[in-house]
């Protein structure tokens, strides 16, 4: 059943690709420049997030402590942020496909995934478990997914109060 399930998932993360075979164009287009663009920012995103969490566990004084430097000040997952975006270069890629509607799948899915099944629940679980008080008041400042300016720490702890 295990193995299975792996195939189901297989299928439908392949979903997004059709359209992209499928695509019309002779020569490239704005939206496949687009889909090559985002595809870069999307895998540097991710990179540059999961080197900063590398170094900074690397550090020794680390334990049971979380990460807030780099990309991990403004969002609490900022790889599964940047793997979600990647799944948007396949719907411009898409783009010249009678077919583009099916490249969706890809980004409603992700965030599917991501928010509910795996992912996100899950490590907000374990970081809570491991780190504590120290992750809570990480939570109260800081963005889940979207990289956004964190709020102040001082107004998070005038507003639990």
């Amino acid at each position: 059943m295990f193995f299975q399930v792996q195939a189901l998932w297989s299928v439908l993360f392949s979903l997004p690709f059709l359209p992209v075979a499928f695509s019309r164009a002779a020569a490239p287009a704005w939206y496949d420049v687009a889909g090559v663009a985002v595809w870069l920012v999307a895998v540097g995103g991710e990179a540059v997030a999961d080197r900063q969490l590398a170094r900074f566990r690397r550090r020794p004084d680390s334990g049971g402590t979380t990460c807030r430097e780099g990309l991990w000040r403004y969002s609490r997952h900022p790889n599964y942020f940047f793997e979600w975006v990647h799944w948007f270069a396949y719907v411009f890629l898409a783009l010249g496909s009678p077919y583009v509607w099916v490249a969706l799948w890809g980004p409603v899915v992700m965030l599917l995934f991501l928010f509910k099944l795996t992912g996100i629940p899950y490590t907000e679980k374990r970081a809570l478990a491991s780190r504590g008080e120290d992750y809570r008041r990480y939570q109260q400042t800081t963005s889940v997914f979207v990289p956004w300016p964190p709020k102040e720490a001082d107004r998070c702890e005038e507003q639990s109060t």
